[in-house]
This record gives structure tokens, sequence and C-alpha cells, in this order.
């Protein structure tokens, strides 16, 4: 049985399939000695090779929850400073599912699945993402009602977001897409800054009481609340 190069690339755990795809086209891999392109299959004997070095030990599987702190960065370059590799420290190789910007905090999953990244990534699957936030001066109801309704941010105008408010200054957001520091940009477009701003959901996983700075494995029904139905 055959399977496409970039699955195969991130079952290993080395990275997602989209990232996979970017190596293909980079000429990084090559699949028993010969470049490969997108969309070679591979079967099993293949000999499967990055930067000329050998992949293809499938890894078990990884999945786990971060509370990522402030001034983290989400990347998988150990060259940068303040990963969040480097930070969680775990024995596999994982990648952050998606990112919070450095100036977020809160719940971030990562993982050595490719197949889970690109079903949470994966915008018309509408999967929900729930955030804390704190503006810098009180925010009034019709604030709150426009980031409700749509915000024009970069062109577009963002997709109906449920909104309620928590006191004078802060607020829930409930977002079913991830555009670039989308929040930031609603608030900014409605005349408010962020100054604080927390995930605190993913779908079906939870942050919790989940410390600053540390992480948990997920649950199996965690996992399969993950998986495509």
């Amino acid at each position: 049985m055959s399977v496409r190069l970039n699955k195969y690339i991130s079952e290993t755990g080395a990275c997602s399939r989209r990232e996979a795809d970017r190596w293909i086209e980079a000429g990084r891999v090559t699949c028993n000695g010969v470049r490969a392109v997108l969309g070679t299959q591979v079967s099993d004997g293949d000999e499967i090779r990055v930067d000329d070095v050998l992949i293809g030990v499938k890894k078990k599987p990884v999945y786990i929850a971060l509370n990522k702190p402030v001034g983290i960065t989400c990347t998988s370059e150990s060259h940068i400073e303040d990963n969040i590799i480097d930070l969680v420290g775990h024995e596999e190789r994982i990648f952050p599912v998606g990112r919070l910007d450095k100036d977020s905090e809160g719940l971030i999953l990562l993982t050595n699945d490719g197949d889970i990244v690109n079903e949470i990534l994966r915008s018309e699957n509408n999967h929900e993402k729930e955030y804390i936030v704190t503006v810098d001066r009180p925010i009034s109801d019709l604030g709150l009602s426009m980031m409700a309704s749509g915000v024009k941010i970069m062109g577009v105008v963002t997709k109906p977001a449920r909104v309620t408010r928590i006191d004078e200054t802060s607020f829930r957001v409930i977002l079913t897409q991830g555009l670039n520091r989308q929040i930031r940009r609603m608030c900014s477009a409605l005349g408010y800054r962020a100054q604080r701003l927390k995930r605190v959901r993913i779908i079906n996983i939870e942050l919790g009481t989940l410390p600053a700075g540390q992480w948990r494995d997920l649950t199996d029904a965690e996992v399969a609340g993950l998986l495509p139905r």
C-alpha cells in the first residue's frame, strides 16, 4: 500500500504535511536516491531522505497541551531564542499546531502528527478557539457588538464571533478563523489596544488550571475529539 510522500514524512514526526510539501519543493527530499516531487507515492521499503538524512521510522503519536507564557515564540527553529520547543523539552521531535504571537499566552497544542495539524488548521472546518481579552480602556457594548458581527481588517471582514463581556475592560471571544494577529487587529480597528490576550480553549481542549509554562499529555478522549468524524 502506498501513501503520498508528504503524509509519510509527517507520520515520522519530522514536520507537518504542509512543511513537508515545502521541503519537497525545495529539493531537500529524495526517494530511493531520486529527487522527489509533490505527489510522489511511497511504499514499504522505499528509502526516504531529507537533507540526505534517512527518515522513516514512524514515531509514537504525541499530543500535548501547553500553557504558553508571554515572551515565548511559537517556532520549531532552534536558533530562535525563547522558542517553544526548547521550553517544552520533549524527547520526541514535535511542532506547534498553529501559533500564538509572542505577546499572547495560553493554550497551544504540540504534536508529531501532521494529520491532526491539517485537521485543526483547515479553515473550512470552522473549529472554535476561545480567548479572554483585556483592553486598555473600558469597552462599550457597541464595540463588543461590532466585534461579534465582524470587523474589517487586512481588507477582509472577519467571520461572526461569539463575544461576551467579563467586566469593564475584559471580554471573552470565540473565533472560528485564525487570521494573523486577528484579535489584536480587531481591537485596534475599533480603537482599543489588547493589553492581555489569553487562549483558554481549542475545540474540545480546555486550558483549565494548567500553570504557565507547563504542559500535559492529552487524554485519549481529547485526541478523539480532535480527529475528523
